[in-house]
């Protein structure tokens, strides 16, 4: 078969490609760095001309189009989870949120909950044989992608190549039409870690040991726990994750991780999606020792179970004394999403030799410059409870760590107000003790 003429019948611009969207439909751009910035621009211009488009994305990276440059409101922008543009966008009522678990994500697509008339997303180039790779986004795209009605690939030579143990590329007999891109792949910058964040990371840190399996959030905290593997004894790392970024790469340049003890998978990293540097993304690129694999499988807590010795960090926002988690709002205020959180909980507490651990810093600062405890007595102002008090793990601030699983409401409250700020410990003893969770033998 001839997939170089195939490619030539098919390629035209993004204007042309775009005109596949009709009224009425869900346009889909899959998540993070699949993001398809050419055909997004192609499809805002024609802002006035449509009606009641809906556009599915998560973890927005560059601006979209088709929010900046809709005069004539003809988009409706969703995201599964948010990024802090995403939330910039929701913050001004520009944008929506669609609650999920990412293991349940591919569900969505299959069950038809989330509906695709037209599917736009980047690739990586053609190869020999006529398929694509997906590249940095597995996640649900392969339901996706079997769900839309029409499909439209932006094809970026920037996008590395990284091949999965299923679900990872798309063949040029499977597609309505391919547009070139020569737009660089969005890269993020990892956060810089605090005086705080190593606080806490040392905490943690006594818990890794040579050989266990890890996933990580993104973040100061995660970055410090990497410098301080870096730097350690530790070896023979594991990586299972729902998102990569630099802090992996850190990782393997320094030799710590090699997947050679993972109990699954052995000798392969293994991660749903990426973003990162540009550093990051060449060293994926025909990289042997890194696949990606479908959300469904990567976040599954039955998967997560078989890696045994499995430790799970990632962050929060507030707790209440009863162990209830927040991570993704304040109040009613969008933040981020609940994404994998509960998943890797739950699979962690699944697994013989499992740990999970949300990391907060016990205070926040308010615009008035007020000091607030991000351990509350209980949550009344609309938070999202991300993680429940029935799978709460184990919680860590600058001050400790407080061990929740099996506990009683009363050692709940000790050990989060334990862990809690100083200036904050006497008032939320008072609160545990109007709410009948503080014993009298407690110590203060």
């Amino acid at each position: 078969m001839d997939y170089s003429a195939i490619y030539a019948q098919k390629l035209c611009s993004a204007d042309e490609a775009v005109k596949l969207v009709k009224d009425g439909d869900w346009v889909d751009y899959s998540q993070t760095c699949s993001f398809p910035q050419l055909l997004d621009a192609a499809l805002a211009r024609r802002s006035g001309e449509l009606h009641d488009v809906k556009i599915r994305n998560a973890i927005a990276m560059v601006p979209v189009q088709t929010i900046e440059n809709d005069p004539a409101g003809s988009f409706t922008y969703n995201a599964w989870h948010c990024s802090g543009l995403d939330r910039r966008y929701i913050d001004k009522g520009l944008a929506y949120h669609t609650p999920m678990l990412f293991r349940h994500c591919g569900t969505y697509y299959r069950k038809g909950y989330a509906p695709v008339n037209v599917a736009m997303i980047t690739v990586a180039p053609m190869d020999a044989n006529g398929n694509f790779s997906f590249g940095l986004t597995n996640c649900a795209m392969q339901e996706l992608l079997d769900c839309a009605e029409h499909i439209i690939l932006e094809v970026n030579p920037s996008m590395p190549v990284v091949n999965g143990i299923a679900n990872d590329h798309i063949n040029i007999c499977d597609v309505d039409c391919v547009v070139d891109s020569n737009l660089p792949i969005p890269t993020v910058k990892s956060p810089s870690a605090t005086d705080l964040d190593r606080k806490i990371a040392e905490h943690i840190f006594p818990y890794i040991t040579s050989g266990c399996c890890l996933q990580l959030g993104i973040g100061g905290i995660p970055n410090s726990i990497g410098s301080m593997i870096a730097e350690s004894d530790v070896k023979d790392l594991g990586m299972h994750t729902e998102l990569m970024s630099d802090g992996y790469l850190d990782l393997y340049l320094a030799g710590k991780i090699t997947n050679k003890k993972k109990k699954l998978n052995r000798g392969k990293g293994i991660f749903s999606i990426c973003n990162g540097s540009r550093a990051l993304y060449d060293f994926l690129d025909h990289n042997d020792a890194i696949l990606t694999a479908p959300m469904a499988y990567v976040n599954n807590p039955q998967t997560i179970r078989e890696l045994d010795d499995f430790v799970s960090i990632n962050g929060c926002i507030c707790t209440d004394l009863y162990g209830q988690v927040s991570s993704e709002s304040a109040g009613t205020r969008q933040i981020s999403g609940t994404g994998g959180q509960l998943d890797f909980i739950t699979g962690a507490l699944e697994a013989d030799h499992g740990r999970a651990f949300l990391a907060m810093h016990s205070t926040h600062v308010d615009k008035e410059g007020n000091a607030h405890s991000n351990i509350i007595p209980h949550f009344t102002a609309g938070d999202i409870i991300t993680t429940p008090r029935t799978q709460a793990p184990n919680i860590v601030t600058e001050y400790g760590i407080a061990s929740l699983p099996g506990k009683t409401t009363w050692q709940r409250a000790e050990a989060l107000i334990g862990i809690a700020h100083p200036d904050f410990r006497e008032e939320l003893i008072r609160a545990a003790e109007q709410q009948k969770i503080w014993r009298q033998s407690n110590k203060r």
